[in-house]
């Protein structure tokens, strides 16, 4: 199993295929029976990018396990890739023979640091009530 950011792993394969070794980073790739592609659709990618991205897609398709988070339903992928026929294509792979979990829940990062905040106010809260009756004491 292999966990990456997706723009790191586009980045490496961009320049596999600069050096014209992309087939062996691909094949190379094909020792991991699963894959996990975190934030897809974070940043948006240019053409050549999206393009090292479809070929590890098509190259996984059927064979190898490819795991997807986005922050975005497959109707906004059209801003992920520039190409709505490789939008397509790529959709099309990913979602035959699949899985997937829609999650409309809040983000898990926004929560966290929401509970945070609301943590520290309470505790300020609770320090400045602690000070005040001290001094009402003296």
């Amino acid at each position: 199993m292999m966990f990456t950011r997706t723009s790191e792993l586009v980045q490496k394969l961009q320049a596999a295929r600069q050096s014209l070794q992309l087939p062996s980073a691909l094949a190379k790739l094909d020792r991991f029976d699963l894959i996990i592609l975190d934030d897809l659709s974070y940043a948006r990618k240019d053409q050549a990018e999206t393009s090292v991205l479809f070929e590890l897609i098509a190259e996984r398709y059927e064979r190898r396990s490819l795991l997807i988070t986005a922050n975005q339903p497959f109707s906004g992928w059209n801003d992920v890739f520039p190409d709505p026929g490789m939008t397509v294509a790529a959709i099309d792979r990913l979602v035959h023979h699949s899985t997937i979990f829609e999650m409309n829940v809040e983000s898990y990062r926004r929560r966290t640091a929401s509970d945070k905040q609301n943590s520290r106010r309470r505790q300020s809260s609770s320090d400045n009530q602690k000070e005040g009756a001290t001094n009402m004491g003296e």
